[in-house]
């Protein structure tokens, strides 16, 4: 089969196209044949192995890439499941978590896939898992957004503020999304009753204040950040970072839980991986805001296959618009 290598860490363009084994559905577990991917932040700290100390940690391996095939998220079709595996069977369309989705054929846990919600196209589904999990873990779970907050989202234009915006809005929150005038009216279309252009104003410098913040973007102190937030109010921060950064979100997470030992205010940090990552239940509840028509993602960019490390250049550079897809012939 074709899948995207990350042999080595490194730029983008380590990435290769090469011809490997298909992988085979064990006990527990589905293949998937994969239709598209979707690209994250995640994907490009797996490949350059940052930061740093995660690999002494062991979330990216330590020498060389954990996971030899690029990608996890993932929209296709089950060709195979193992022994063990209830509720799904050959000819499913499904979306989920698959390491190694940069392939015509991926390998998962039956646990992180969920049915694909009929109005999606394949490209759409790929777009989901991680961006609408982070956004609905961010907005509803952690930051327990209700009807009538003030909810601030920065990088409301990005793959997980498209969601995050829809999310908070459907709670009746009265969302402010911070983006790029190009995104402004994407974002109010969303449902964001306000849009601050970042590159015009400071929305840290102002007078407004916010029942819950979702910073997914990292790009303001922490200090500036809590002079806007509510005396009770929740940070949440998205975890990320900069390529070649030695502690990266690590060195963020640190700061946050100590200063939330001495604040009022709630500050909280959302990761993308375990032990605190996404669930099945997780997947479940953003389909079926899907399938009540009150959330649907948006895909700004697709890239054939062997095209990927283009795309993961493109989503490094931090603009991207919305979630960025990879389609898989």
């Amino acid at each position: 089969m074709k899948a995207m290598l990350q042999e080595r860490f490194g730029p983008p363009e380590t990435l290769r196209l090469a011809d490997i084994d298909r992988p085979e559905a064990g006990a527990g577990q589905v293949l998937v044949r994969v239709r598209a991917a979707s690209l994250n932040p995640y994907d490009w700290h797996m490949l350059r192995g940052d930061p740093y100390v995660a690999r002494l940690m062991g979330g990216v391996g330590v020498t060389r890439p954990k996971c030899r095939v690029a990608g996890i998220d993932t929209a296709g079709e089950v060709v195979a499941v193992g022994t063990d595996v209830r509720g799904l069977q050959p000819g499913d369309e499904v979306l989920g978590f698959c390491p190694g989705s940069f392939a015509e054929y991926a390998r998962t846990t039956a646990d992180l896939l969920v049915p694909k919600p009929a109005r999606l196209t394949f490209e759409q589904a790929a777009a989901v898992p991680m961006g609408a999990v982070t956004a609905l873990r961010g907005i509803r779970t952690v930051g327990k957004a209700q009807a009538g907050h003030r909810v601030l989202i920065n990088g409301a234009g990005g793959g997980v503020g498209t969601f995050a915006v829809q999310i908070a809005a459907a709670l009746g929150a009265e969302v402010t999304g911070v983006c790029s005038a190009r995104n402004a009216e994407l974002v109010r279309s969303l449902g964001a009753a306000h849009v601050v252009d970042y590159t015009r104003e400071d929305v840290t410098a102002g007078r407004e204040h916010y029942d819950l913040i979702l910073d997914n973007v990292g790009n303001h102190p922490l200090g500036r950040l809590r002079r806007v937030l509510t005396p009770a109010g929740t940070l949440v921060a998205n975890g990320g970072g900069s390529p070649g950064r030695v502690f990266g979100a690590v060195g963020h997470t640190l700061r946050l839980i100590a200063a939330d030992a001495f604040a009022r205010q709630h500050l909280r940090v959302i990761l993308p991986t375990a032990p605190a990552g996404p669930t099945r239940d997780d997947l479940l509840a953003v389909t079926a805001l899907i399938e009540a028509g009150r959330l649907a993602p948006v895909v700004g960019r697709t890239y054939p296959l062997a095209d990927a490390a283009e795309g993961v250049r493109h989503v490094e550079e931090g603009h991207a618009r919305g979630k960025v897809v990879v389609t898989v012939p």
